[in-house]
């Protein structure tokens, strides 16, 4: 009988350290293992391993190329060379000190610079602003270039997206924008450049890089990010848009990626109108069955934004965007949780779902609607989501995941997810509403993505595995959406 209750006792204790295994796996391994052997039931099993170890293999499993791959890919129509350096540094250099921030939706002096870099970097939040004096500009962009250490990179949305398409040999790639000869040679060979987008001076772009903790007078970064600035005016009118769309009849794509429509904040009102009525044409003109994907960038005029998604949305097939110009965008559009002034943190999930299904349910395709909007990859620091209208895209599983993935390995610039520089920091738990009865997820690092429908729309989350320290936060998001739309599958009665 003895013998029986200190079996029962071991087996009970045992239990109960497995238990706290369980419940506890961030405990010391030592800890655990102290503990077992107490007991003396011999050696303590291994830690298994990491949750971020196990998310990226689970993502490796699920990432497959679709049975139908897009062959040639024409992006267009905003390119540049970023000048890459550290922010701080720069308005130093410039002999600027700290003050207090302020939002400016135009850049007109350095002052102004100042201001509106201190208020974003306070958030830790991207934006890109126009400078409207181009001799200020001028001076500001030549001190960037020559600094030490700053460095030269290709630059623009479409650009950016164009080489990242590049990277598979098998696709080919049509890019159409300023390109000057600085970005000429920058480009990958496998980039094809129609002679008339070629032009004599390059447009720089100034990209003030900060990272997350670090201080400038009382100011602290709680995330690293950038500030994006500019004088540039050739993309600001998006004079290649019709380069674009006449090249398309010669290259035949079989998918068709737009961007640059924020660089027209920096034009007036009447010209912002009439060109916007020009952008729209031009993608009509664009033959039918060719999706195309518009892709979004940081914006301040609601107007414009407004008119973005009333008279653009219908005419494109999928958008790709952040937080930042989520929210914006549904400020602008009197959507849903269009009250909240900003993200508190990490964006809510339910708020950012009911905003993407609103999006899908207002202005994307439906039986009553003549609009060909059908697919929405959102994407933010800690999570992503892919919402597609039923019936239209397939592969969503694999896309989201290789969204997510390469945001790991581009922000940390290696070839694979590296475990010990990435962490995993999405909620564990969420709910997919608050406009309606949402359910509530558990996250499960071995199943990565999660997937839920509303009203004929697919939701697919997955977490990123954000990088500690990351080398270079630029063109994140072009990268994800050139990888998400990479690893999509349309299906061929669009």
């Amino acid at each position: 009988m003895a013998l029986w209750r200190g079996s029962a006792y071991a087996g009970f204790l045992a239990l109960a350290v497995g238990c706290v295994f369980l419940l506890e796996p961030e405990l010391p391994g030592s800890a655990l293992r102290s503990l077992w052997s107490s007991l003396c039931l011999g050696p303590a099993p291994a830690p298994g391993p990491v949750p971020e170890g196990r998310l990226a293999a689970a993502w490796d499993a699920l990432i497959v190329r679709p049975v139908r791959r897009w062959r040639r890919v024409a992006v267009g129509v905003n390119a540049c060379v970023d000048v890459v350096l550290s922010g701080v540094k720069l308005l130093q250099a410039l002999g600027l000190s700290p003050g207090n921030g302020k939002d400016h939706s135009v850049l007109h002096s350095r002052n102004d610079l100042e201001e509106a870099f201190i208020h974003f970097m306070g958030k830790g939040a991207a934006a890109e602003r126009f400078f409207s004096d181009k001799e200020t500009f001028h001076d500001i962009a030549q001190v960037a270039s020559e600094f030490p250490g700053a460095q030269h990179y290709v630059g623009g949305n479409a650009a950016l997206i164009g080489q990242k398409f590049a990277a598979n040999s098998d696709l080919k790639v049509l890019l159409c924008g300023p390109v000057g000869p600085k970005l000429h040679e920058l480009l990958d060979d496998n980039v094809f450049v129609p002679p008339e987008s070629l032009q004599e001076v390059d447009e720089f772009h100034l990209i003030l890089e900060y990272q997350a903790g670090e201080e400038w007078g009382q100011l602290k970064a709680p995330h690293a990010n950038r500030f994006i600035f500019s004088h540039d005016l050739s993309n600001g009118a998006m004079n290649m848009l019709e380069v674009f769309v006449s090249s398309l009849e010669e290259f035949q794509p079989d998918l068709v990626v737009l961007s640059g429509l924020h660089m027209m904040e920096g034009q007036s009102k009447e010209l912002q109108r009439k060109r916007l009525l020009e952008v729209v044409t031009s993608i009509s003109d664009i033959p039918t069955g060719i999706p195309v994907h518009l892709e979004l960038a940081s914006m301040t005029n609601r107007e414009l934004m407004s008119s973005i998604v009333h008279q653009v949305f219908p005419a494109v097939t999928s958008l790709g965007l952040n937080e930042q110009e989520l929210l914006f965008l549904t400020q602008s559009a009197s959507g849903p949780h269009s009250s909240l002034s900003s993200w508190n943190g990490v964006p809510d999930v339910g708020m950012v779902s009911d905003i993407l299904f609103w999006i899908l349910k207002e202005h994307g395709r439906s039986k009553s609607r003549a609009s060909d909007l059908t697919r929405i990859h959102f994407h933010t620091l800690v999570y992503h989501i892919l919402a597609t209208v039923d019936g239209h895209w397939a592969n969503q599983l694999a896309a989201v995941a290789a969204g997510a993935r390469v945001a790991g390995t581009q922000a940390c610039a290696t070839e694979t997810i590296d475990t010990s520089r990435v962490s995993l920091r999405a909620p564990q738990e969420f709910m997919t509403s608050h406009s309606e009865a949402g359910s509530r997820i558990v996250l499960n690092p071995n199943k990565p993505v999660v997937e839920w429908h509303r009203e004929g729309i697919s939701f697919h989350f997955t977490p990123v595995l954000v990088c500690k320290d990351p080398i270079r936060t630029v063109g994140l998001g072009d990268a994800i959406s050139a990888e998400g739309l990479f690893y999509s599958e349309v299906h061929p009665h669009y």
